[in-house]
């Protein structure tokens, strides 16, 4: 991970496009936050699960018109996004298309420079800014910021506990192990969507007890999303992502069991020594 740097070009995120007249109502149907609220320049974080409720892509939406939404995702799962969600349009008016090659994608820490005509400046997480540029403007603009890479983004993402979806991933979370009940992702007040009742009764009984917590490794080691193995204390955990530092330690956030609980044993765990830092929100404490 790099420090002092301002903009990163290769964040390997992509862009959905929904358009029609029934955009939005079909997004309705099929997202766990209420796209109803959408704001014209902020990004709303949306989860498309399973009907069993399991996480298949997380979703950055915001909207262009009414009838006209992009969605921002890990570029590698939006082809199996829109065939999903193509499944379900039926008769209603809306039109997917994979627009990951027209836009370019830029992230900026801090505050981004001159937008070029026609893209959008949108904040993302504590202190960033994704600037989205459509294929009609001009082109990135011109700035000699020190670059980082997609490794500081994640980084960033770690730090803010934010989560993140990817191929490896995919299905293998409920919505509420994502912490996606306290950074926004879901609204309980809305209509049926797919995963619903699963995603509500974890939330109404508060038997959450596997949530995604924020550790780093106190020795060196190489972690990526999915990647299983067995911390120190006993618990069993998943990466959800990761960020390797310059002397070889991970940052990571990873789905365990907040309190100790043994984990399953398997042939050859991954042993993990790391020591859990704090999220910078409140989890809240599961029922009995």
């Amino acid at each position: 991970m790099q420090k002092g740097w301002r903009v990163v070009a290769e964040l390997g995120l992509g862009v959905l496009r929904v358009r029609g007249v029934d955009a939005l109502s079909f997004l309705q149907g099929q997202l766990s936050n209420d796209v109803m609220r959408l704001e014209s320049g902020r990004l709303q974080l949306s989860g498309y699960h399973t009907p069993q409720g399991r996480a298949i892509a997380l979703l950055r939406l915001t909207p262009l018109a009414s009838d006209d939404v992009l969605a921002v995702l890990p570029r590698e799962l939006v082809a199996a996004v829109i065939t999903r969600l193509k499944r379900y349009v039926l008769r209603a008016k809306a039109q997917l298309t994979d627009e990951s090659a027209q836009w370019t994608v830029l992230g900026y820490q801090g505050p981004a420079p001159a937008v070029p005509a026609g893209a959008l400046c949108l904040p993302w997480g504590s202190s960033r800014q994704l600037l989205l540029i459509p294929p009609e403007s001009s082109g990135p603009p011109a700035n000699e910021a020190p670059a980082g890479t997609a490794a500081d983004w994640a980084a960033a993402d770690i730090a803010d506990g934010l989560p993140q979806v990817y191929v490896a991933t995919s299905e293998a979370f409920v919505a509420q192990m994502l912490n996606l009940d306290v950074t926004g992702g879901i609204a309980l007040d809305k209509g049926c969507y797919t995963g619903q009742e699963i995603i509500a009764r974890a939330h109404y009984r508060g038997q959450v007890k596997r949530r995604m917590q924020r550790f780093e490794s106190e020795a060196p080691c190489d972690l990526k999303p999915g990647q299983t193995g067995v911390l120190a204390d006993g618990r069993g955990f998943k990466v959800v992502e990761a960020a390797a530092r310059d002397d070889g330690h991970s940052e990571f956030l990873a789905v365990t069991n907040p309190a100790l609980e043994s984990a399953p044993q398997s042939e050859t765990p991954t042993l993990i020594a790391a020591r859990q830092l704090a999220l910078p929100y409140e989890l809240p404490a599961p029922r009995s």
